[in-house]
């Protein structure tokens, strides 16, 4: 049988526990990420070799309380097992991040994998009011990969100046930054992509932050 569909077959002989199938899919090798790592729940699309997937909830009763008074947080399950494991959300691109003795700012429905060996809390953006949304995000430390979805072809914004995001569409930023809200002049000044966007994130001193080219997924229509 023919077909161009066939030169999308499983990348096989890739180095590492965690790489990109393609731009869409990440493929994880259980057995290189040392038998277990988190995902978002309901992310897995397939996976070969006998495997486990269980509920992990919030990582923990600390977190469990915190995303429930904040909205932040991840609703993960613990992959262990031995296998290949392949992950996706809504076709998004994915993307990759090794940390090393490194800590990173990431908002958390952005997040779709990340080793065991990452240490990961939620915190709340300084100046953030429940007038903006709260705005907590979750901190990944340590040594490990961290996978993340981008819904539209990010940029990867140098900060050395003041900078302002989208609050929907800042994906991540480096824990370097001094990050609080800025709020429009006008409450109905129509300066991002919505209508009347009031807050956005404003992020000072010297690293980078990711933007994504959209405020994510439009919500589905009611039934």
């Amino acid at each position: 049988m023919r077909s161009d569909l066939f030169q999308n077959a499983e990348r096989s002989g890739a180095p590492g526990a965690f790489v990109l199938q393609n731009s869409r899919m990440l493929k994880v090798d259980l057995s290189g990420a040392g038998g277990h790592f988190y995902a978002w729940q309901g992310s897995m699309v397939a996976y070969q070799g006998d495997v486990d997937f269980s509920y992990e909830g919030s990582g923990g009763v600390g977190k469990f309380f915190k995303k429930a008074f904040t909205g932040e947080g991840m609703s993960l399950m613990k992959v262990s097992g031995s296998g290949d494991v392949f992950l996706a959300r809504d076709a998004d691109e994915v993307f990759l991040l090794q940390l090393e003795d490194e800590s990173v700012t990431v908002s958390g429905a952005n997040v779709l994998a990340f080793q065991g060996s990452l240490q990961w809390d939620i915190n709340r953006v300084e100046g953030a009011s429940m007038m903006s949304g709260g705005l907590f995000n979750t901190t990944f430390s340590g040594r490990g990969v961290l996978a993340v979805t981008v819904y539209g072809t990010p940029v990867v914004l140098n900060v050395d100046v003041p900078t302002f995001v989208d609050i929907q569409s800042a994906v991540l930023w480096s824990t370097s930054l001094k990050s609080g809200v800025r709020r429009t002049a006008k409450m109905g000044a129509a300066i991002g992509r919505g209508s009347g966007e009031a807050y956005q994130l404003a992020l000072t001193g010297n690293g980078f932050v990711v933007v994504q080219a959209s405020e994510g997924h439009p919500p589905l229509p009611k039934q």
